[in-house]
């Protein structure tokens, strides 16, 4: 059972047009390489210079430039697509926005979101950077793992990788493949993203998709990229280093059921 999928890399900025101008090139690029599901990255449509700019360019859920864009996409390549995040609006609170994670069917229908959770609040020592995500962005607190033709997907964002017990309840949910959108600090990431990655892959013995931002953008920030599709048994079978471009590989769900019969560690959890 092959699955063609991709993962979009970009450099995003901080015109949301523009960003989707891009975009949608990489989304056709994808899709003519036969993806029937394509992963976008985190803040895809908008890097922006400060923290108050995700708030001025919130959506209401199911309305607004970026979804609509979503939906066309969908309908267009009669593909699946992973929105990354965008800024939802939070209800009751102008000063905050959810870094909501749409899954989009190839009809152009939103059939999931996931709120990102762990909110990234942290000081980088050895690259003197600070981030404060939770100054304008309300965490979620729901695991989200959603029935597609690609297997049953999970969902996570960036700082995510970072809680395995996160991605355990996604097991418990029967998940099979789990995309990452993420905007990884290059700091961090040149000895964290490889590993992390990875080892998601091989706690729950499920592929991971994860598409990512690269390079240094308009506030200064500078991530990691290396986009990679890993398989259930941790191998890299796509990267694409520090690039704007795409990711594409098959997944294989009966290879992946044979390994979790064939070493049925997870059967073996004491805790």
């Amino acid at each position: 059972m092959l699955n063609r999928v991709a993962s979009i890399q970009m450099t995003s900025a901080h015109d949301v047009k523009h960003n989707l101008e891009i975009a949608k090139k990489l989304i056709a690029d994808a899709a003519a390489e036969n993806a029937r599901l394509v992963v976008l990255p985190e803040m895809f449509a908008l890097m922006g210079v400060d923290q108050l700019d995700k708030v001025k360019h919130k959506e209401d859920i199911s309305h607004g430039l970026i979804q609509d864009f979503l939906y066309a996409q969908a309908r267009q390549h009669k593909i699946w697509i992973v929105g990354g995040t965008i800024p939802i609006s939070v209800s009751g609170n102008e000063n905050k926005v959810h870094a909501a994670c749409l899954v989009i069917n190839d009809l152009g229908e939103c059939v999931a979101r996931y709120d990102k959770v762990h909110l990234f609040d942290v000081y980088l020592n050895s690259s003197q950077e600070t981030y404060l995500e939770s100054q304008n962005v309300e965490p979620g607190s729901q695991v989200v793992v959603v029935p597609t033709p690609f297997g049953r997907l999970g969902l996570a964002v960036c700082y995510d990788l970072r809680f395995p017990e996160m991605f355990r309840q996604m097991h418990e949910q029967q998940v099979e493949v789990i995309a990452v959108p993420a905007a990884f600090t290059y700091a961090t990431g040149q000895f964290h993203w490889d590993i992390l990655v990875r080892a998601r892959a091989l706690e729950n013995l499920a592929y991971v998709i994860t598409a990512c931002q690269t390079g240094t953008h308009e506030n200064k920030r500078k991530t990691y990229g290396h986009s990679m599709i890993v398989n259930p048994w941790g191998m890299v079978v796509a990267c694409l280093p520090e690039k704007v471009g795409i990711v594409v590989a098959d997944i294989d769900l009966n290879y992946q059921q044979k390994i979790r019969q064939d070493f049925p560690v997870l059967s073996h959890r004491k805790f």
